[in-house]
């Protein structure tokens, strides 16, 4: 069987099954941009809060800007409410190629509404939810999901059926739970037995760290695709590579010099949708995983932190001399 091979979602044909995953505070405009030059077939926006959206928030609106460069273009939406969420799904028919319902992530201030992976304590909001936002969009429809609220709940393949048999078109599994937050060994057994429950596609997250982890997940579930997270953050190469990978070519290393223009591009192209305060400022986060691991991080991530401008940050970058991934 091909690893590397065409995703259909729906309506959605993709070329290959490689995604970049959706990550609050990480997968903006920019980002999504550098990861598809990469390679990633499809990615997403970070998270929006449909109650943000509602109420016209400012900043929850600005998480939606893209560019026709930037797609197709997942977008994923959160919240409590099965009647707010297909509200959501109407706002944004013009600006998606498909749409994801986020019912796993784990953080306090989201899970604290009833959203999440709060969703996973109540298998029948999630089919009122589900219900409701198919009526309410023709877009292709997916979830993404942890496998329970606590170790041992074991909802995920419950929560499959129902996202089947209410129309979703593909579900994404991360298998954790919510307890385990991102501590431990993710569960792969679990996307494979989701995968021989349901006939929709099935997308499978976690620990997603090298090209040769996204073989052995496709290798070892029979998943149709696979979502990077965390494995992306400073390696958008690792799309490159894994399909480098999964078609038999030798996997081309990063070489330093590759790895100071992607830098310098991340940042350029951060300043020119958002400006150079608002870029410099966000930039330091992804520069401190641009330098994971090569010699001298230590000293680098501190010029980072106290960087205040882009010739500053220009100069901290120039120094990544060694490394690779």
């Amino acid at each position: 069987m091909l690893l590397l091979r065409p995703l259909a979602i729906a309506g959605l044909v993709l070329p290959h099954n490689l995604l970049l995953a959706p990550l609050a505070g990480i997968t903006n405009h920019v980002f999504r941009l550098i990861c598809r030059e990469e390679g990633a077939a499809l990615a997403f926006t970070e998270m929006v809060s449909v109650n943000g959206m509602v109420r016209e928030g400012k900043k929850t609106l600005e998480l939606l800007t893209s560019s026709s460069a930037d797609r197709p273009l997942g977008v994923q939406i959160f919240g409590e409410s099965a009647e707010l969420l297909a509200r959501a799904a109407e706002m944004v028919a013009d600006q998606a190629d498909l749409l994801d319902i986020n019912m796993g992530c784990p953080v306090r201030k989201v899970v604290g509404t009833g959203a999440g992976s709060a969703l996973l304590k109540d298998t029948a909001q999630i089919r009122a939810i589900v219900r409701s936002v198919r009526k309410a969009t023709k877009l292709p429809l997916t979830i993404k999901i942890r496998s329970g609220w606590e170790c041992g709940d074991n909802t995920w393949l419950e929560v499959g059926r129902i996202a089947e048999a209410e129309g979703c078109d593909a579900i994404t599994l991360h298998p954790r739970s919510r307890a385990q937050m991102f501590n431990g060994k993710a569960n792969w057994l679990q996307i494979a037995q989701l995968k021989q429950t349901v006939k929709i596609p099935v997308i499978g997250s976690g620990d997603l760290f090298t090209p040769e982890d996204c073989r052995r997940m496709l290798a070892e579930t029979g998943c149709d695709g696979l979502m990077l997270a965390r494995g992306a953050l400073g390696n958008p190469w690792i799309f490159r590579q894994t399909q480098e990978l999964l078609e038999g070519r030798p996997v081309t290393p990063v070489t330093p010099d590759e790895r100071v223009t992607m830098a310098e591009r991340h940042l350029d192209l951060f300043i020119s949708f958002t400006g150079e305060a608002i870029a410099v400022r966000e930039m330091k986060k992804h520069l401190g995983w641009y330098i994971h691991g090569i010699p001298g991080a230590a000293a680098l991530r501190r010029a980072i932190n106290t960087a205040h401008d882009k010739a500053a940050l220009l100069a901290v970058i120039a120094q990544i001399t060694d490394g690779g991934v």
